[in-house]
């Protein structure tokens, strides 16, 4: 009977040693996790996109400077056909 307990002992260990070899092991990163047990978000989340802030030039005119505009009516063309819209330009002197 004690021969039929070690060559089973025997069977089961080298049946264990089998099963551990044949399922895929996990690479490890460098930082000691393994590989695939992390979750990933997207890089649209992690990274902060540059903030950009445009600032009209604005020219101081004189004591005496006077605004002076052009408007007109231009004709634009939109999906639903030409529109009529008005324009204007304006400058100091």
């Amino acid at each position: 009977m004690p021969e039929n307990r070690s060559i089973f002992a025997l069977a089961a260990l080298i049946a264990a040693l089998i099963a551990g070899a044949s399922a895929p092991a996990l690479a490890q990163a460098p930082n000691g996790r393994a590989i695939g047990t992390e979750t990933y978000e997207f890089a649209a989340q992690t990274v902060r996109r540059p903030h950009i802030v445009i600032r009209p030039r604005r020219i101081v005119p004189g004591p005496n400077a006077k605004r002076y505009c052009r408007s007109w009516l231009a004709k634009e063309y939109r999906v639903s056909g030409p529109v009529i819209v008005p324009q204007q330009q304006c400058w100091w002197q």
